[in-house]
């Protein structure tokens, strides 16, 4: 299994850091469902900013599976190295640092993937903040910024030289966003050139594919992202795949009903109710999106205005559908 740091996980099978998505009662439910190793929401490095509401609950863990693995963004070394140091003090097992996320609002800070063209900041960067905290710093890239620019296994070797645990490694560059397939030549290069484990990232879809993909680039590890939205059961299905080579089933519609309901209820709770009404909306719309009448389904729930309510309609949607498979 893979180690970082002191920390031998579970299972070679993360969840990615996804801005939006994997806040605490998401992270703890993928977990619970099999995740070998899941990654908060980006924390911004940002001094000024850390007593914002966003920043606030991004930073809290209570009950949150060990190792506790907190994701921060920046571009300045030594505002990123205090950072992590803040998130140490408030529980953090291991930082993480993104310079893989390509998002126009991040990237335009110069941080994010955007770093990745410099890589004398890069370097500067992370050994500025191995050096101001005792815990395992990993690392989260993309292959480089643009198709013509590929330098994963220089950053990588970089990483390396600076005392990075492990390295995840998206299969697309900054200019590709999330625009056509994830290639994994540069992520199989990358693990090839290094010692600590790398995590291939990036169309990681099902148990087939990520034992492909780990075939194909000899990484320590997948990391699973969008593909977990809706499914938080997704990297356990890998995670026993990876094991025993056998396909595991997905939870029953009841089963699928209970984890949704268990999800709000807990997102009600994590953000009280104003918020997380809001805030449930996406992740029922990702639940629910393979199902037949699935675009009515969201534009009712969207509408409703109380938890109650949410948690009714759930309940009464999965009772048809269950009637609906006992009839077919």
């Amino acid at each position: 299994m893979p180690q970082i740091g002191p920390y031998t996980l579970a299972n070679p099978v993360a969840l990615a850091p996804m801005a939006g998505v994997t806040d605490l009662p998401f992270r703890r439910l993928c977990a619970r469902m099999g995740a070998g190793l899941v990654v908060s929401e980006m924390v911004t490095s940002d001094p000024s900013l850390r007593e914002t509401r966003k920043t606030s609950l991004r930073t809290i863990h209570d009950a949150e599976v060990e190792p506790r693995s907190v994701q921060i963004a920046g571009s300045e070394p030594e505002q990123l190295a205090e950072a992590a140091r803040y998130n140490v003090q408030l529980g953090a097992q291991i930082i993480d640092i993104n310079m893989g996320c390509p998002a126009k609002k991040v990237c335009k800070k110069a941080a994010g993937s955007a770093l990745l063209a410099d890589e004398a900041l890069v370097a500067d960067i992370l050994q500025t903040v191995t050096a101001a905290v005792d815990v395992p710093v990993t690392l989260k890239i993309r292959t480089g910024s643009a198709p013509d620019a590929r330098n994963g296994v220089t950053i990588a070797r970089i990483a390396e030289d600076a005392g990075i645990a492990a390295v995840a490694v998206h299969g697309r560059t900054r200019a590709c966003k999330f625009a056509g397939s994830a290639e994994y030549d540069t992520i199989a290069a990358i693990a090839a050139a290094t010692q600590f484990p790398v995590f291939a990232n990036g169309d990681i879809t099902s148990p087939a594919k990520a034992a492909e993909v780990l075939k194909h680039t000899g990484a320590a590890g997948v990391m699973v992202g969008r593909a977990a939205q809706g499914r938080p059961w997704l990297c356990g299905q890998i995670a026993h795949y990876l094991a025993t080579g056998e396909e595991l089933a997905p939870p029953s519609l009841l089963g699928q009903r209970d984890i949704l309901l268990q999800h709000l209820i807990d997102l009600h709770a994590f953000y009280g109710e104003f918020m997380g009404v809001r805030i449930a909306r996406k992740h029922v719309s990702w639940y629910l999106e393979h199902q037949r009448d699935y675009r009515a389904q969201r534009q009712t729930f969207n509408r409703l205005e109380s938890a109650e309510a949410q948690l009714g309609h759930i309940q009464n949607y999965f009772h048809h559908l269950c009637n609906e498979e006992l009839a077919a």
